[in-house]
């Protein structure tokens, strides 16, 4: 079955490169050229580069996107690991190198059109790695590393990086400017959580007349607690089961496939959850039983 946390190598690939393109095309063909600023390290980066055109010295933003992630990949390979920092540190190098060979020329000479698509491309370019289980370098690999090390969020230091981007834009390009910029980091957090719905909580209510069989391969798959409520339908008299179950979005997919195999007869019911209490496993955890899993049998 295919699973978005077993997807294989040229997958991956396929979806650096669109993301690598997607940001690339974001800066020199929507952002820069209009001296709108994205989010986080690469915000920084079109900062330094457009200082140095200020004084009439062209370094690409690329070259400033490298010299960022290299020494954040060597600390992300030794706080976090070398499967997540290899493929984010790919990443970051290939949208270094196409943000340096992809010339600078301006697609719409609109601020407001450039600072909305800058934005969804960005958002795209950073959305689909998370979804498939890496990132785009930068603030993203100190995030984890914060996490890992501090068990705190990176939210405050975000903010007070991005706000720093907006006021430097302000006060040095102008105020329009600065506000094109919130634009842009406004629509790239919005497509971040529009594709990368990990985050986001669902829970299934299955109606079943197979429930052994249906919790036997859920389990095989999702680690996850299965609550069985005994039932019975109100049109046909037969008795049946309930099975509850809270899961992340991501899981969606695996779920919908064991529930039509299983019991194409079955009903399923899915509602938004607001919030959790109590044991439910992150994807680390997931992952770690998983392993242990795998080395019993």
């Amino acid at each position: 079955m295919a699973r978005w946390q077993d997807q294989d190598g040229l997958i991956k690939i396929v979806i650096l490169l669109f993301s690598s393109i997607c940001c690339a095309v974001a800066l020199n063909e929507f952002l820069i050229p209009s001296d709108i600023f994205s989010g986080g390290l690469n915000g920084i980066a079109q900062l330094l580069h457009w200082g140095l055109v200020a004084t009439n010295i062209h370094v690409s933003t690329g070259w400033f996107i490298l010299a960022f992630n290299l020494p954040i990949g060597i600390m992300g390979w030794h706080k976090i690991g070398p499967k997540f920092t290899a493929w984010s540190f790919a990443n970051a190098i290939v949208t270094s190198i196409l943000a340096i060979v992809i010339p600078e020329v301006s697609v719409s000479h609109n601020a407001l059109l450039n600072a909305l698509f800058g934005g969804i491309l960005t958002g795209i370019g950073i959305g689909f790695p998370f979804r498939f289980g890496f990132s785009t370098g930068g603030m993203d690999i100190i995030a984890m590393v914060l996490q890992k090390t501090t068990g705190r969020s990176i939210g405050t230091l975000t903010l007070l990086l991005n706000s720093g981007i907006v006021a430097v834009a302000g006060f040095f390009i102008g105020w329009e400017n600065a506000l094109f910029t919130i634009i842009t980091i406004y629509a790239t957090s919005r497509m971040v959580d529009t594709i990368h719905t990990r985050h986001q909580k669902m829970t299934a209510l299955i109606v079943t007349s197979h429930p052994e069989e249906m919790i036997q391969d859920l389990r095989s798959h999702l680690f996850r607690g299965i609550t069985v409520l005994p039932s019975r339908g109100g049109f046909s008299n037969q008795t049946n089961a309930t099975l509850m179950i809270v899961i992340s979005r991501y899981e969606l997919y695996d779920l919908k496939n064991t529930v039509n195999r299983i019991d194409p007869e079955s009903f399923m019911d899915l509602v938004t959850t607001v919030d959790v209490s109590g044991n439910f496993f992150d994807e680390a955890t997931q992952e770690r039983l998983r392993q242990m899993r795998n080395r019993v049998e």
